[in-house]
């Protein structure tokens, strides 16, 4: 049966993490540290900014993360190499699994769309950079509603873009915020879980399927 996949991106189509090796010549084995704390930071200043009813696109997000993390790791850089810094998001790799498991589930009949926390553009710039934009039917940006997952309103626009139902919609992300989001507002629901020692939130809600990459998640009946 053919159903309609929405994918988050950051995370679990590509690796917002390793934007630290870029200061590895400042950071040395500190990389993965900034680059897990950017990330971590960027969503937390969305959830914030979601909750305040004071939108700004995740671009504006992920610049002030970037700020407090150099604070944090007593690292200056000026404005010019911040702004080279954040360019490269665009230019970020998918992870290996990813184009293969697109690649099956698209062959499978599933109507795949990128679902992103960020701006439209440059979701699009990234995924065709990742190799992966042309499997995507759409791109479905929070920035049209002017809030963030895990925002009910965003999962169920999702389903307004697609002409879908809830029951025959999949969210997968890596991100448990996501995955509890996408089931609280009525969709099924796959965890994306990349590193083994990560656990799932305790919550009352639960992923519908839990695997460890796109290429296990093509053999499963969704």
């Amino acid at each position: 049966m053919s159903r309609v996949i929405g994918f988050d991106v950051y995370g679990t189509l590509v690796d917002p993490v390793a934007m630290g090796q870029h200061l590895h010549p400042l950071l040395g084995e500190q990389t993965t540290a900034f680059g897990q704390l950017w990330h971590d930071k960027k969503v937390e200043f969305a959830f914030r900014r979601a909750l305040m009813e004071q939108y700004k696109d995740f671009s504006v997000c992920t610049r002030q993360a970037l700020q407090y993390c150099l604070q944090q790791f007593g690292i200056e850089l000026s404005e010019q190499e911040q702004e080279a810094l954040l360019a490269k998001f665009s230019q970020l790799d998918a992870f290996a699994d990813v184009r293969p498991g697109l690649q099956a589930l698209q062959a499978g009949g599933h109507r795949l769309v990128a679902f992103s926390n960020g701006p439209e553009a440059a979701v699009r710039t990234l995924l065709a950079h990742a190799g992966v934009l042309e499997f995507m039917e759409q791109v479905v940006s929070v920035d049209d509603l002017g809030t963030y997952k895990p925002s009910p309103r965003v999962y169920h626009y999702l389903l307004e873009r697609t002409n879908t139902t809830a029951d025959n919609s999949w969210m997968i992300s890596s991100n448990p915020w996501d995955v509890i989001g996408g089931k609280g507002a009525g969709l099924n629901a796959a965890w994306i879980q990349r590193d083994p020692e990560r656990l799932f939130d305790p919550w009352e809600l639960s992923p519908d399927l839990v695997v460890t990459d796109l290429i296990e998640l093509s053999h499963q009946p969704l």
